[in-house]
């Protein structure tokens, strides 16, 4: 009896914590207008742009507030007390919802007293002090909100009056964590160069699926390129070994070939490269290791001049305990036996190296060495996307004393097949995308000639603050790129993942509709899925863009 009455008790808290959870996730939204001229709203949601002419967005928010109607407020002139006070016009009784900055002895927050704190650490804004959100009550009829029209603050909705509101700390992490802020395409003062029009609502390989045996770790980068109707993916797969701790699938790898015809339904059809998955036995570069223990991003490019396609990917040296493992990158070149386009299928013969960690190295460049390739042509040459990882501030902390940071830079070259050299004009790394993390990057040009890369634009998660969305950056010239635009594109499809990562391709399908297939992760899994979805270029925006970098 006393356990029976145990479990009624628990199962009345659990209906109870639930019962709150509803109150608190339900608040009523009221109607109001916007008196100011030229103030605009916004939806209170992830990826929310809650100040005009400004990158910072909300990155986490209580679920109370998700879907309110927020107001735009014009940054600059907030922060210098310059602006309007605003004015709203309510047609009932009304609480609006204010986050206030909790930052001590700056002018530039507002403060504000005798108002209701609902939630502490209820929202967390890109590059911003944690917000507590508080209800201020008005009246019908038109108000001032900031009166004195000074100090930074957000509007993150209007509710009605007459609900009941329970305070609680929702625990959100400082915005100052995520630095610098970032644009999210469709969410920002911007017009969006693409939209998000669909697909898959969940992964299209993942772990048991035809082709996946043996295969632990899931998928990791590489391309997909499409030859005639037919998708050809070449991924990394983290193949690791059955019964061996999950960080050898990163270790043991393997390049794939797998067709579709569709994006969606995939056969596996080939092993392009196996590596070792041998470990170092020194600490540093030394031709004593073996230097093709991990093979990873495997980038496929057909030579017109030769008329076979080429294979550009990379070797690491892998040692077990110093970090990062995956070390002194090079960029292997191979080429298919068959000529012709249809020839992707290989088989593929080694040409050797074509840039790897020496005298031309540079410091950003880093213990991961060079960390991934991508050539494309620029006028009569080619220029190359290269990258490095964990950079040494100086070549005295050569081996093993590395910082943080993920960068690209270019090299050049008269052909595919090289000789390639880093371009030493002082633009490298490229830290105009974004100033620490690109990965990845492959591209192509879109109707106008423009050139645009897709890359991972980082995680939130393992310790870092990144936007967790794959990004594009555009370029005039192929030379110089523009700031990265990154794509919700949970949005639209069902987030599965938890963690994204790699863009494998930007492929045209017509009526200006692309296929974007890409790699992600559940963190409840070992295995790393992939993923599809459909965009739509906008051609407006496209030109305007045009203008832009010129």
């Amino acid at each position: 009896m006393i356990q029976k009455s145990k479990h009624i008790y628990c199962l009345f808290l659990i209906f109870l914590g639930f019962s709150v959870l509803a109150q608190n996730s339900s608040w009523q939204a009221a109607p109001f207008e916007v008196v100011n001229p030229n103030y605009k709203t916004f939806k209170t949601t992830q990826y929310a742009h809650v100040f005009s002419g400004s990158k910072h967005n909300i990155v986490r928010l209580a679920p109370e507030l998700q879907g309110l109607t927020g107001v735009e407020l014009p940054l600059e002139s907030l922060k210098n007390g310059i602006n309007l006070p605003l004015k709203l016009k309510f047609k009932e009784p009304v609480q609006v919802l204010i986050g206030i900055f909790q930052e001590k002895d700056n002018a530039t927050y507002r403060q504000l007293n005798n108002a209701k704190l609902l939630l502490e650490n209820g929202v967390t804004i890109t590059g911003l002090p944690p917000v507590n959100v508080y209800a201020v009550s008005f009246s019908k009829g038109t108000h001032f909100i900031n009166p004195e029209g000074k100090g930074l603050f957000v509007v993150l909705g209007v509710i009605k009056n007459n609900q009941k509101l329970l305070s609680r700390n929702a625990e959100f992490p400082d915005g100052k964590l995520w630095n610098p802020t970032f644009i999210v395409e469709g969410f920002s003062d911007e017009k969006p160069l693409f939209e998000i029009i669909g697909g898959e609502n969940k992964p299209v390989i993942d772990e048991g699926f035809s082709g996946t045996e043996g295969i632990q770790g899931g998928f990791e980068g590489g391309r997909v390129v499409k030859v005639g109707d037919v998708y050809h993916m070449f991924p990394t797969e983290r193949a690791g070994e059955a019964g061996i701790e999950m960080y050898y699938d990163r270790v043991k790898t393997k390049i794939g070939h797998w067709t579709s015809k569709d994006a969606i339904h995939w056969k596996r059809e080939s092993t392009i490269l196996q590596a070792s998955g041998t470990y170092a036995i020194t600490e540093d570069d030394n031709p004593m290791n073996d230097r093709r223990a991990a093979i990873w991003s495997y980038m496929p490019v057909f030579s017109e001049k030769e008329n076979k396609w080429y294979g550009y990917y990379l070797a690491y040296t892998v040692h077990k305990e110093i970090q990062p493992n995956h070390s002194f990158g090079r960029i292997w070149r191979c080429e298919s036996t068959v000529e012709g386009i249809a020839g992707i299928a290989g088989p593929y013969k080694d040409t050797g190296i074509i840039i790897e960690p020496g005298l031309d190295s540079e410091s950003w460049e880093g213990r991961q060495g060079v960390a991934s390739f991508f050539p494309y042509k620029v006028g009569d040459k080619y220029l190359g996307f290269y990258s490095g990882a964990f950079p040494f501030q100086s070549w005295a902390d050569y081996p093993k004393k590395s910082g943080k940071g993920w960068f690209v830079g270019l090299a050049e070259s008269n052909s595919l097949e090289g000789p390639w050299s880093r371009i030493k004009d002082g633009s490298n790394p490229i830290k105009s995308m974004h100033p620490f993390f690109v990965e990845n990057p492959i591209v192509s040009q879109l109707p106008n000639g423009m050139y645009i890369a897709v890359f991972d634009g980082g995680p939130d998660g393992w310790g870092h603050h990144l936007p967790n969305m794959m990004a594009y950056s555009l370029s005039k010239d192929g030379k110089n790129w523009s700031e990265a635009h990154y794509l919700p594109i949970e949005t639209k499809v069902n987030k599965w993942w938890d963690i994204m990562r790699t863009p494998l391709c930007l492929i045209p399908e017509g009526n200006d509709v692309y296929t974007i297939v890409y790699n992600a992760i559940d963190l409840k899994k070992r295995f790393h899925p992939t993923g599809m979805v459909k965009v739509k270029l906008n051609r407006d925006v496209m030109e305007s863009r045009l203008k832009e970098l010129e």
